[in-house]
This record gives C-alpha cells, structure tokens and sequence, in this order.
C-alpha cells in the first residue's frame, strides 16, 4: 500500500484557534493543517490508485484485525488529523474487496472513476443534502437522472431520483408501482385498500435479483404472493408461463399489479423480452419495472440493441451507475417514465418542510430525507468525463473483453463454457475430461478452485449455480481491465485446478 505522503505538520491548535471556514470548537482546526492534511490525502488517493495493480486483487483479513476493528474502543482524547490518513493506511486500504484490481473478476462491482473520485470529495465539502432545500445538487440530480433516462432509451417523460443502489430503486419503483394500481381501483385507504393489498401479486423471473424479493417484503407482500416466472433456455423470462401465471391468478381472485424483468441477471447475464411482457402487462393491466441495475444501458451497444426494442414503453427502471459507470459506490437510480406517480408514493407533507411545488424537493420522490450530493456530483462528474460516445465505448469494451474471455475457455482443453447470456458475465467449468469425476465433485473442485485463486491474489473470481451445479463465473466491469488480466484468470484457474488435484 502507499505510504502517506510526507508533509509538514504544526502541532495540534488549541480550540480557539479558527477552523478552515472559521470558528472554534472542539473539531475547529488550523487551516495550514487542514490544506496540508487535504493536499496529504489527495496524494496518498493518486497513489494508491496507481498501484492497485501491482498489489494482490485481495488479502485475507487476520481474524484478530478483524476483532480489533469491529471492537470499537472510543479514546478519551481525540487525535491530530495525521492519524486519520496513517490508520487507512495500515489497517483499511491493505484489505480491499478486491473490485479496483484489473484482474478482479467476481461481482459487479466496479473501480471509482477518476472524476468520480475528485467529486466525491468536492461534494462532501458542499455537504448539501439532496432531500429538501433549494440549492444546486438537488437540480443538477434532476438534470443526470434526464441524462441517464436517454442513455437508457426510456421515455423521454420519464423522471426519478438517484439512490444508493439497485436494492433500494426496486424498493422504489414497486412502491410506485403499488401505489398506481390501488389508486387506479380506488383503494388507496381504508378497508377497500386493506382488501385490494391482501391480494396484491408480483411477479418475476427466476433469475431475478433478491433484491426484488426483500423490496416485495418491504411493501407487504408475504412470499406466497411473489412469483418465480420459469425461464426458458436462454434464462430469459418464460413470456407464455407468465401469461398462464397472471390469468390463473386472476381467475382466483388475486390482484396482479407489477412484473419485474431482467435487463442483466446477475448469475449469467440474460435480457428478458421486453417487448412481449410489455404486452402482457398492457394488456391485463400491470406495471411492468425492468431491473435494469446491471444492463440497463444496454441499448446503447450495436450488438445488444436489438434485445432492448421497447424500453421505452417500460413504466420504470432500475440502472446503477456505480456498476458499469464506475461511479463511486453509493449511486443507483430509480427511473419512473410518469414521475408523479414516486410522488403519489412518497409525497408526505409536514409544516416543517414546505418545499416549492413546482419544483419539489426529491425527497418526495423517495424514502429518504437526508440524501448525500455526492451522488449527484459524481454521476455528473463520471459521465462529463465519459460523454456519450465514451460511455458506449465503456460498455463495448467489457463486451469485447467477455468475448475474448469465451474464446479463451473454448480454445482450452481443460475447461467448458457454460450457456449465458448477452452481457459481459462468463460462466465456465472444468472440462468433464479432465478428470474432476463425477457432478457433485467437480462442484466441489469448482468452489475450491475459486477460493485457492482468491487466496493467492494474482486473480478473482466467484461461483454462481447453473442448471444445478456450482460453476465458476467471471463478470468484466471494470475500465482497467485487459486481455493480459483475463490470461491471467484462466493461468490462475488452471493452477488451482491442478493444485488441488495433486495435492
């Protein structure tokens, strides 16, 4: 890890001494020490970046660190601000998720863009919250969820907010969605809103994200009344089984309100098609949210364009910018094409916050009241960076990557590539051939390979379970990332295979 830049430190100022936009106080301190301490960190961040890939992917944290960090132990006596970039140093940056390494490979979890990472820091200097107030983080999230709507092809109507991740934009959008179908039967309180939501249904594919399942538990809805849509081949949505699903239901007296699909399953990459359940839900009254949190830019790639005709006829989406924008981490977006219908949902009153109604506050488009600007500023910030051509660029680039990691596993004689979908996820098993026995134990070997890699460093990969066994699953998203990195994970996985196997 870097060491912390050497910088000139004066001794500690007293509590009178002013603060670096004046005042005094128990957290008052010098300005030369806070520009020194300032310029000391931005040095350290320069280069720890640089290094990333000289260093392990990641290192195993020692269970004793562990205790010790989790422990707490508050001092009676603070600390100089020095120490703060000293203990990152020691105890924090040494032990990463791994995710900013170019040969990381196992979740969807990208690197901070470079002007994502100087906005960050800017916009937690403005420290605004991007809840309520009239100020300039709250417009300019107005105007990137715009931008981020037409990157995504959706209805130019369409309006939102930025959250902390996918999880939450489902929470959202089902949110909204509820709200839309109880109003249309007139339920929306009382015993008629008690009786209609006793029979509320959802339904998704069974590759969807768990984040649709803990979002439908949010909202009231018992597991009985979430349903798992079979998939066909291509694990994408079962568009027939669905149509059966929703009449059957009908006919007994539930309420189907809303059908989730995948714009990018997590576990192989499929696009459900949209256009097929778009006309299911139109035609039997239903809210049709695509969990795009993955692939929801999707249509902005020539050769996966054509999987994204109708999205613009979506009712809302889910797309997270810290995926495959490497916006920092913390930046989802809910994108409904009828805002108002987030207001109907989370428009609340009260006589302490009496926001412009022409303008509302966003925190009547979500949960939260307190929101950091940093989501704004740094998605802002990432793709003014980028601009469009750059992000389409991006996305073509992890294609090109999963391609060539394809080939790579088709040309070698010890592995199989494993059916899946269009985007940048590649699932692969050790070859029946080469001497893994029987199913239960090459799943075995496949989970043991992946921790052996992860524990060596030079590579990361996770396993995902594919028509009842475990695999081994590689995901690109990360901007860093080249074909020498991807040599490198199949070096890796073919020296833990035969590890394993002598030893």
């Amino acid at each position: 890890m870097p060491t912390p830049p050497k910088t000139s430190r004066p001794p500690r100022p007293s509590s009178d001494r002013p603060g670096p936009g004046g005042g005094t106080g128990p957290l008052a301190v010098h300005p030369k020490v806070f520009r020194d301490e300032l310029a000391a960190a931005a040095g350290w961040v320069a280069d720890y970046l640089g290094q990333i890939p000289q260093q392990p992917v990641a290192r195993p944290l020692p269970a004793a660190h562990r205790q010790a960090l989790a422990a707490g132990a508050l001092p009676d006596e603070g600390q100089d601000l020095g120490a703060l970039l000293e203990f990152v140093d020691r105890a924090i940056a040494p032990y990463p998720t791994g995710n900013g390494h170019p040969a990381f490979f196992a979740w969807i979890n990208s690197p901070p863009s470079p002007a994502g990472v100087i906005a960050e820091l800017l916009a937690t200097a403005v420290n605004a919250t991007c809840g309520m107030g009239e100020h300039a983080l709250m417009d300019l999230e107005r105007g990137v969820v715009r931008d981020l709507a037409s990157l995504a092809g959706i209805a130019p109507t369409t309006g939102g907010v930025l959250t902390s991740g996918g999880s939450m934009a489902n929470l959202l959008c089902l949110s909204a969605a509820r709200a839309w179908f109880l109003r249309r039967h007139g339920a929306t309180d009382g015993p008629a809103h008690d009786q209609a939501h006793a029979r509320l249904t959802v339904y998704h594919s069974d590759q969807a994200h768990m984040s649709v399942a803990k979002a439908a538990a949010v909202i009231g809805l018992p597991p009985w009344r979430l349903r798992a849509v079979p998939t066909t081949a291509e694990r994408r949505m079962d568009v027939e089984a669905l149509r059966a699903m929703v009449d059957s239901d009908r006919a007994s007296g539930l309420l189907p309100f809303c059908v989730v699909s995948n714009l990018g399953s997590t576990a192989s990459g499929a696009v459900d098609p949209i256009e097929a359940i778009t006309r299911v839900c139109r035609g039997r009254g239903l809210w049709h949210h695509a969990d795009g949190a993955w692939g929801g830019l999707g249509a902005l790639v020539p050769e996966l364009a054509p999987l994204y005709r109708g999205v613009a006829d979506l009712d809302s989406l889910t797309v997270d910018p810290h995926k495959t924008l490497s916006v920092p981490v913390g930046c989802g977006a809910a994108l409904v094409t009828e805002p108002s219908l987030l207001r109907d949902a989370f428009g609340f009153r009260a006589s302490y916050l009496d926001g412009d109604q022409d303008w509302p506050w966003m925190s009547d488009y979500t949960i939260e009241l307190t929101r950091p600007g940093t989501r704004a500023l740094t998605l802002w910030a990432t793709l003014r960076q980028l601009g469009r051509s750059g992000v389409i660029a991006l996305l073509q680039h992890y294609q090109d990557l999963a391609h060539y990691l394809r080939r790579r596993v088709q040309e070698h004689p010890a592995l199989e590539l494993c059916a899946g979908g269009p985007l940048p996820v590649v699932c692969f098993r050790l070859a029946v051939n080469s001497g893994t026995g029987s199913a239960d134990s090459r799943a075995d070997l496949h989970t043991a390979v992946a921790a052996h890699v992860q524990a060596r460093g030079h590579a990361y990969l996770a396993t995902v379970g594919h028509e009842g066994e475990t695999v081994l699953r590689a995901c690109v998203c990360n901007y860093l990332t080249t074909t020498d990195d991807v040599d490198t994970l199949l070096r890796e996985v073919q020296a833990a295979a035969d590890h394993l196997r002598t030893g």
